[in-house]
This record gives C-alpha cells, structure tokens and sequence, in this order.
C-alpha cells in the first residue's frame, strides 16, 4: 500500500473514499467494483440511448446496477442483468401485443421510457438484499465499506449474529444456500433476491403476453369481465406467464451459484429445484398481490369515447372518463414496490422455515 494511502486512512474516522480503497487495494479485489461499474454504466447508457430509461432512471439505474452487481457473489447480478434482458426482449419482441397496448392504454411508451422513481420501485427490495448480503459476508465488498463508514455494523444490529460469518469466492468454503451459517441468514436473504426479480420478472411477462389473449380478462375481487389494461384483471395466459418468468428467475440465480460456487454445485440437484419452485410460487404469489392491490387501492380510470385505460397521470374528460375499479390510494409504481417487497420478505422468510 502507497505511503498517500496509509495517511489518508490514518485517524479513527476513516473517510468513505478510503474505506473503499483499503478496502480494494489491500485485498486486491478492484476488479469486484471496476467490472460492475462498467457493465452497471454500459446498461444504463444503453437504455438511455434507446429511450427505454430517461436521463433520471438511467442514473438511478447506474447506482442501483453497480450496488446489485457488485460483491464477493455473481448471483445478483445475474438476476439483474436476468431481468433487464428477458424483460426487455419480451417488451421488444412482442410486436401484436405492443401494438394492442397502445390501441387500449393512454399514453404508452413503446419503449417504456421508465424514470427514477419507475427503476427504484422496481428494484429496491432486491438491492436491499444484496446489500445487506455483501455487507454481512464480504469484508471486501463496497457494502461493506459503506456500512463501516456511517458505523453500522449489520452483522450484529439488523441480523443479531455474535460471530462474522465470511464469505470467500476463492476458498468456496461454503454454499449461500446453506442453512447453517449464519443460522440462514445468507439462504435468506439470497431467496429474498430470488422473490423480488422472480416478482418483477414474472409481472413484466404477464403485463405483455396478458394483453394478446383473445378474452376479457376478470377483475381479482369480483371475477367481473373488463377492458383489458385494467388494473386488478387477470387472465389465464397472463398468469401461466408470471409463473414461467418466475421460473425463468429461478433457474438463472441457481446455475449462477452453481457456476460459481464448489459446495452449491456439490448439491446442484436441490439448488435447482429449490431455485425454480420458489421462483414460480414468487412469479405466482406476486401475479396474485399485484393484482388484488390493482383492483382495490390504485383506481383505474377508463375513457369511453376513445375506449382507453386512463394511466395514472392521463387526464380525461370528466363526462367521458368512467371509474371501473379501485380507490386512488397507491399509483401503479407504488403497488410494484409493495407487491415486489412483500414477495422478497415472504419468500426470503418462508424458504427459511
């Protein structure tokens, strides 16, 4: 270490910059923060380039990618990059669907278009995660950095463990599928990781292939037909939809460990089963949370002269829009947030038990 370096962490109050150089210097770990910087930077510019992120979800994409992907363990950031490819492709691909979604919503993107606030509802149950995951287990990790700079320390405040459990890449010493360290704190929270992107995942294929089926869909609450849009409606292509992409989650965080960890791959069966079942019950769960919270506390509008669902900041007039469902409580974004995190705590918790 550079004679600058050891001033600049001298002092009992270390600075974040030199947390994280002690850090990536002293451990020879700089390419667990360079390599998911620029795929983290590579993404966001794209997505910027191709109007798929404004100019404030592309920066909220560069944070919430680079704090995702990096850390001692890939899996995160596979699921990431997991999400924002196969999603992306279906939104793209899908041409008949793209086209009735714009013939029966108000105001749709073909690209999406997503702001800042669009990208961290739809990611932050999953950046959580991985961030107390790294923080608590990779003592080389930016996480864990960041954490030693404000003073917290998440191994005994938040997880109330006595004893560090670290994690090595290298050494393998352990899955983090296993029960036992950390008394399943690292199975737990990976399985979070798994039912947030399996959630997003699971909503963003049964938004696009629900819209190509040829009947009315029903409204969760009151199995009722409506137009189809409709917050709260589902169909059976839709949910057979959110089940696959769950399922699709599932089986990218499990060949991910199993790639690149020796004590996962020991027990690849299990993995995978575990992996994808949770993955589809995660895709399900989170069709079915999304969908009730859709059809009773986020209104949905629609405008019987033009025959469009009104988006939340579309604006009708008065005589022509109709109320179908709902009370407005939360906006679309806002029922994301919630049904993605109640999926990651009851997945996270339940494959614990």
């Amino acid at each position: 270490m550079s004679v600058s370096l050891e001033i600049m962490l001298q002092g009992e109050r270390k600075t974040f910059l030199s947390q994280v150089l002690q850090v990536a210097v002293s451990n020879n770990k700089l390419e667990l923060m360079v390599v998911p910087l620029l795929l983290a930077t590579f993404l966001s510019g794209y997505g910027l380039q191709t109007k798929s992120l404004s100019p404030s979800g592309a920066c909220t994409a560069l944070i919430v990618g680079f704090l995702t992907m990096s850390g001692e363990v890939r899996v995160f950031g596979v699921a990431l990059i997991g999400l924002y490819l196969v999603g992306s492709r279906a939104t793209k691909c899908l041409i008949d669907g793209k086209k009735r979604k714009a013939l029966l919503e108000d105001g749709y993107h073909d690209a999406g278009y997503r702001s800042g606030w669009q990208v961290l509802c739809n990611s932050v149950s999953g950046l959580v995660a991985a961030f107390l995951w790294n923080a608590a287990f990779a003592p080389t990790s930016i996480q864990r950095a960041i954490t030693n700079w404000i003073s917290l320390d998440i191994t005994k405040s938040l997880l109330q463990l006595e004893n560090r459990v670290i994690y090595n890449s290298s050494s393998n010493d352990w899955c983090p599928l296993s029960e036992t360290p950390a008394r399943g704190w690292s199975r737990a929270l990976v399985f979070a990781c798994l039912g947030h992107f399996a959630c997003c995942l699971g909503d963003t294929l049964a938004s696009e292939l629900g819209i190509l089926s040829t009947s009315r869909p029903r409204l969760i609450t009151t199995f009722s037909k409506v137009p189809p849009g409709t917050n709260g409606a589902m169909s059976v292509g839709g949910t057979v939809a959110s089940v696959i992409g769950g399922g699709i989650m599932g089986t990218l965080v499990a060949i991910s460990l199993i790639v690149e960890n020796l004590k996962c791959s020991e027990g690849w069966r299990g993995i995978l089963i575990e992996s994808i079942g949770w993955g589809m019950f995660a895709g399900g769960f989170g069709s079915l949370v999304d969908s009730f919270l859709g059809a009773t506390v986020q209104q949905t509008r629609y405008a019987t002269k033009t025959k469009l669902i009104l988006q939340d900041s579309s604006k009708g007039d008065g005589g022509d829009v109709k109320v179908i469902s709902g009370w407005n409580l939360l906006t679309n974004n806002q029922v994301n947030l919630v049904s993605s995190a109640l999926c990651a705590v009851v997945v996270g918790w339940m494959s614990g038990v």
